[in-house]
Formats: C-alpha cells, sequence, structure tokens
C-alpha cells in the first residue's frame, strides 16, 4: 500500500468519524429543541395569569395537576357549528371548577353554517351563569368551500347574528378567537369591536393591529399528567 493510499484512507476515516459526530450533536439538538418546545411556558413575570384551553381531544386531564403547574383558567370546548358537541365540555367544566379555576365555553364557527343553528347549538349546552368567563368562538375555518357559496360580506354578517344571539344569552360580549388566516382573509379584527383571543407558538402575536386579550402561547405543550399536548393560555397583563 502506497503513502498516497494510507493517506487517503485515514481522510476518509476521518471524516466518517467526523460525520457521525455531527449526526449524534444534530441528534441531540434536535431533541433539546423538541424537549423545549413541549415544555416551554410564558414567563410568569412577564404573564402573570395563565391558563389552559381543554376539549375531548385531550383525553383524560389531571385538573388538579393543570392548576399545579399554574392553570388559573381554563377555556373548555362546548361547540362547533350547528350540530357539534364536545362529548366532554360538561365533565371538564364541572372538573376545572372543582379544581378552583375560572371556566369559559368556545364554540368553533363554521361560516358555511347558518349563524341562527350555531348559535342554538351553543346555548343549549352551556348555561347563562354569572361566575363563567366571557364565551369565545374560534374564527379559523374559511368560507371558500362552502356550498352554496358564501361571500365576504355574508360571513361577516352571519358572525354578527351568531355573536348577538350567543351575548344575549350569557350577558357577556364575546371574545374572538381569531387564527392569523382567519383575519389575513377576512380582517375581522378591525371591523368587529371586540376582544380578542390570538394563536402564535412562543412569539407574542403582531398580525391584528391592535392589542389582544388572550394568546395561545404555546398549542403543544407537554405533561406528564396528560395524554396529549395541551394548548397553553395566557392573559394580557
Amino acid at each position: 500500500m502506497t503513502g498516497r493510499t494510507i493517506k487517503g484512507t485515514a481522510t476518509l476515516a476521518w471524516l466518517a468519524r467526523l460525520m457521525a459526530l455531527l449526526a449524534v450533536l444534530g441528534l441531540a439538538g434536535g431533541g433539546w429543541a423538541w424537549w423545549h418546545v413541549h415544555h416551554w411556558l410564558p414567563d410568569r413575570t412577564l404573564y402573570p395569569t395563565q391558563g389552559v384551553e381543554i376539549g375531548v381531544g385531550d383525553g383524560d386531564v389531571s385538573w388538579n395537576s393543570l392548576k399545579a403547574i399554574g392553570a388559573d383558567f381554563a377555556y373548555v370546548d362546548a361547540s362547533s357549528g350547528a350540530e357539534g358537541r364536545d362529548a366532554r365540555f360538561v365533565a371538564n367544566m364541572e372538573a376545572a371548577k372543582a379544581a378552583g379555576m375560572q371556566v369559559g365555553a368556545v364554540h368553533r364557527y363554521d361560516p358555511c353554517e347558518p349563524a341562527e343553528k350555531q348559535a342554538a347549538n351553543f346555548v343549549t349546552i352551556v348555561p347563562r351563569e354569572a361566575d363563567l368567563l366571557p364565551p369565545a368562538v374560534e374564527l379559523d375555518t374559511l368560507a371558500d368551500n362552502c356550498t352554496p357559496k358564501v361571500s365576504d360580506a355574508r360571513v361577516e354578517s352571519e358572525l354578527m347574528t351568531f355573536l348577538n344571539q350567543v351575548e344575549t344569552h350569557t350577558g357577556k360580549p364575546t371574545i374572538l378567537k381569531v387564527t392569523e388566516r382567519f383575519q389575513r382573509r377576512y380582517a375581522i379584527a378591525g371591523r368587529l369591536d371586540r376582544n380578542l383571543w390570538l394563536v402564535r407558538d412562543r412569539f407574542a402575536p403582531d398580525y391584528v393591529g391592535r392589542a389582544w386579550t388572550l394568546w395561545t402561547a404555546n398549542s403543544a405543550l407537554s405533561n406528564e399528567n396528560t395524554a396529549h399536548d395541551l394548548r397553553w393560555l395566557v392573559l394580557h397583563p
């Protein structure tokens, strides 16, 4: 074997060791990043009041454990569209109250379905109780695939009908949970005078051009007491 061959073999071995080291470091870095994202909580000195959104998809949760890690309040998924109802709404609401949290209800709005039917669905399942937090309506689904077609103006007018009926039932102004894509499509935050609940992991949201009241700060919070990731919320200080 020539000196050149030996040198080439040593170089290849060195490169192989370097690539293996980089792969290990990459896996370690990726693992750290995953852990950090899934366990990150907002700084409580900046946001002293924090909470959680829970629905049937989250499975069984330990409400006392959520209270222990800093959940002061909970928004519980209640209904969606004209007929959808969260099977665990009542159980989750009562369990959150028993754990000492303030509780509110969430409706997932569908612009393809009549507002009056959606409002009837919500008010049927959500009780009128003075100690409940303001009701929240999630605005994420777009009307682009509705049959028959629904105009942008119709989306806004139907939404107002829904809000008026829900607010008559609860006696409180609704909070709008507006996702970035819904705001980009309809610019609804500038058209309706309601408090806002915005969604953006880790970084404070700024996509509506005015102040928010609630923020989903981590939509994938892992906790050993739940089977699924949690949606962690903060209240604007």
